[in-house]
């Protein structure tokens, strides 16, 4: 899906923003997913190159919600009505935007009305206007082996809303098959930077040719005996983390032996977040650790 396709659909849906009399703040533009609502301006914008924010989604269970953590690219928005005009309601933004992302062959992850500071928690989740916000929606779109998750709140009676947009990219693995297999001889490891869903072993499909070029790796060294590393970040307890990276590894190995390669050439260890690479205090630094590395024996 390109985004140009999510640019054309949104235009029907969210009419064309006539001249108006109100200036976007200054640097501030829309961003290419979404044009706004009709008849509001930009009051204020703010970007970051590498983020994290978590999402809520799913059914709430009282005042929690299950949250989806995201890190790339950040963009907040929040746009106000013209001053004079008709002041939409928030449930006028949830519904003109669940429309649009659906249009647009998007998904819609969470529906609340009545959200509020309640069942917000400001140090994670995407980043709230003033006061309480009267209908919420998370929204995501994937293109190829990138995702784009937005999150929308909305004013019921005080003319504005807030949008939270997170561009997320498959970690890059630029390194062919000759050169994985160099580094396994020379350094006697490689890392792999596998996708898997949050907080679970299940690898994405982002990652079949990461896994297929591995594979191919191994099979290039017939001789070659690895072990293959699960390690994680510092989030959550040390305890969750060793037995996810054990999980994680395990999955790998099963993925490369679904790809041919004999499975008593590998073994799995997981190492939990004992083993950092880069600083753990940082988002960017966080992704950098959560790896799986193929270990020469």
């Amino acid at each position: 899906m390109k985004r140009s396709v999510i640019v054309a659909i949104a235009w029907c849906v969210l009419a064309a923003v006539p001249a108006r009399a109100q200036e976007d703040a200054d640097g501030c533009k829309d961003h290419p997913l979404f044009t706004r609502f009709p008849k509001m301006y930009i009051s204020g914008c703010e970007k970051s190159q590498f983020d994290m924010r978590a999402f809520p989604t799913g059914v709430p269970k009282g005042d929690q919600t299950t949250p989806v953590e995201i890190e790339g690219a950040v963009s907040w928005f929040q746009y106000n009505a013209i001053e004079g005009t008709t002041t939409p309601t928030g449930l006028q933004f949830m519904r003109n935007f669940e429309n649009a992302t659906k249009a647009a062959g998007g998904t819609i992850e969470g529906r609340y009305p009545g959200w509020c500071k309640a069942n917000y928690d400001p140090e994670r989740m995407p980043r709230m206007g003033n006061g309480c916000l009267s209908h919420a929606l998370t929204m995501k779109f994937v293109q190829g082996a990138n995702e784009i998750w937005a999150f929308l709140q909305g004013s019921d009676n005080e003319g504005y809303y807030v949008m939270t947009i997170v561009e997320r990219q498959a970690m890059k693995q630029d390194i062919a098959v000759n050169e994985l297999v160099d580094k396994l001889a020379k350094d006697g490891f490689v890392a792999l930077y596998i996708v898997f869903d949050t907080g679970k072993a299940t690898i994405k499909p982002d990652s079949s040719k990461m896994l297929d070029d591995a594979a191919a790796a191994l099979q290039a060294s017939p001789t070659l005996r690895v072990e293959v590393a699960g390690h994680t970040d510092n989030v959550g307890t040390p305890e969750a983390n060793l037995k996810l990276s054990q999980d994680r590894a395990q999955a790998v190995v099963a993925a490369l032996a679904a790809r041919g390669v004999t499975a008593d050439r590998m073994t799995s260890k997981g190492y939990g977040q004992t083993v950092p690479v880069a600083d753990n205090r940082t988002e960017e630094g966080r992704a950098k650790n959560r790896r799986v590395e193929l270990v020469k024996k």
